[in-house]
């Protein structure tokens, strides 16, 4: 079935793109074949405003097909065939920024404004990275390294790669795994959050307007148990790149490794914000209530857990709880709104029950509710700050994935350094300071993919993405990322024309 739900052109105005159904396959939309459906919600709302039919085992065998069929034309065409054709997909995306930023918003309940200013920019951004990286796939240069050989490396597309995105960025997610991977010539069945397909299916179709091979990129769109798990066990996919919760990375982990494919995987995260007695605290402040709220706070790189030096402490939590009461919430689409909803009423659920059992050994110094009056039917909940919580509770240890900072106070460097690693996560973290010393220390010392000084967020397409520990392995975006989808192979050729060589003797003797 197709339910176009309730969203008004203007907030919704690619509706009628998404007639056919929720999957892509081959270049054609289509509907699933599972038997059941699913509804995008808009969040701030609670209206359905698109149910589709869910991909099941039969989808996603037709996408890795349509895939491995479209792998051998589009593996042999040249980088710069492929650069081109990356080039033609960012000026489509470019052209068509306003429907991606506003289903973006719709599906999510992100204000338009970060749609408009960080999803979509960066898409087209990274789209436009990987068209000239796609000319760049490197390796050791030739040379004689026995004596009697040379020897060069070559880098060559791995197949079919089987991906999985998140819901909390699902468009920049979308391109993160689409984009290196089809650079280096690879294919890809990407599966997108059953929450937020839209803008994934509309990436796809760009891709196809502008004149990237149908297989190239498919979009399967199912639940992770039926969907999810089939593709990344799929014989016929080579590697699978899954980003999402730990603890479901290592239930791809399982399914992926029993068919000894390729796994990267980019995990949750528990990011510190680290707070020097000598750092600007107005700085720090504006930093700490931006990088902690970013997207509600759904973004595994937020400021989650703020250790502030003794000095400033007081005044920080003060500030900091000052500042967070002046973000104003409201419907995404309207122009004066910071902060939108969470993703579904059951997150906002889950997120509360974070504070409210948090109350019991800390103190929730704002926040810690959801809103009243226009915006109660929506999935909201106010910016809280947390105080005087113990460094082994659940509040600093678990991550929650809302708009939720809890402070801590360390006195020495060493102190705050170790505070800083005290968790399973390592995928990003920041420390603010007006040393280069100290935040030389901090960089060398914090256990993270991604570390920021004096500010915190940030990402730009030339460089890489990705945590330690429980936080994952592998990079999205730069040369990195790009390298990850390659395999790399030694080449070695007989300069001698000998038809015995000098090894030889360790089978022939003297003979």
């Amino acid at each position: 079935m197709h339910n176009p739900g309730t969203a008004t052109q203007e907030r919704f105005p690619a509706a009628d793109r998404f007639a056919d159904g929720a999957q892509f396959i081959a270049g054609r939309s289509a509907k699933g074949t599972s038997g059941r459906t699913h509804a995008v919600v808009d969040p701030a709302t609670g209206a359905e405003v698109y149910t589709y039919e869910l991909a099941g085992a039969d989808d996603v065998d037709a996408a890795v097909a349509a895939a491995r069929e479209a792998f051998p034309g589009w593996a042999s065409a040249t980088p710069g065939e492929r650069s081109d054709a990356l080039h033609r997909f960012a000026a489509v995306l470019a052209d068509r920024a306003e429907d991606l930023a506003r289903a973006e918003s719709l599906q999510c309940g992100k204000p338009l404004k970060l749609s408009r200013e960080f999803d979509v920019p960066g898409t087209i951004d990274n789209t436009a990275f990987f068209a000239g990286a796609a000319r760049h796939l490197q390796g050791q240069s030739a040379g004689e390294y026995s004596g009697d050989h040379t020897s060069y490396v070559r880098r060559e597309p791995i197949g079919v790669v089987g991906s999985i995105a998140p819901w909390n960025y699902p468009l920049q997610m979308a391109a993160w795994k689409v984009l290196p991977a089809i650079a280096a010539g690879n294919t890809i069945v990407l599966k997108p959050a059953e929450l937020t397909p839209l803008t994934s299916l509309l990436f796809a179709e760009a891709a196809t307007a502008a004149g990237i091979p149908d297989g190239v990129i498919n979009i399967v769109t199912g639940a992770g148990k039926e969907a999810g798990e089939h593709l990344v066990g799929h014989p016929d996919v080579a590697m699978t790149s899954f980003t999402g919760s730990t603890g479901v990375g290592k239930r791809v982990a399982e399914v992926a490794t029993s068919t000894v494919k390729r796994l990267h995987l980019e995990l949750g995260g528990k990011a510190p914000f680290v707070v020097f007695d000598d750092a600007d605290l107005d700085a720090a402040v504006n930093g700490a209530v931006a990088g902690a709220l970013i997207n509600t706070g759904q973004d595994c790189t937020a400021a989650t857990r703020a250790y502030v030096q003794r000095p400033l402490y007081e005044a920080f939590v003060e500030r900091t709880a000052a500042l967070m009461e002046t973000v104003r919430l409201g419907d995404p689409f309207a122009p004066g709104t910071d902060l939108g909803p969470l993703i579904s009423h059951a997150q906002r659920d889950r997120v509360a029950g974070f504070v409210d059992r948090a109350r019991s050994y800390a103190r929730v110094v704002t926040g810690g509710e959801a809103p009243g009056g226009d915006l109660a039917g929506g999935a909201y909940y106010r910016p809280t700050l947390i105080a005087d919580a113990a460094q082994d509770s659940e509040i600093v240890q678990s991550e929650i994935f809302g708009p939720v900072l809890v402070v801590l106070p360390f006195d020495t460097d060493d102190e705050g350094i170790r505070l800083a690693n005290d968790t399973p996560y390592g995928l990003a973290a920041s420390a603010w300071s007006g040393s280069v010393y100290r935040a030389n220390r901090a960089t060398r010392d914090i256990k993270a993919g991604c570390v920021w000084i004096n500010d915190h967020i940030p990402i730009i397409s030339e460089m890489p993405h990705g945590g330690y520990k429980a936080s994952g392995f592998g990079k999205d975006m730069s040369v990195y990322s790009f390298e990850e989808y390659t395999q790399v192979k030694h080449v070695m050729f007989d300069n001698t024309a000998a038809v015995r060589k000098d090894w030889h003797r360790t089978i022939f003797g003297a003979r």
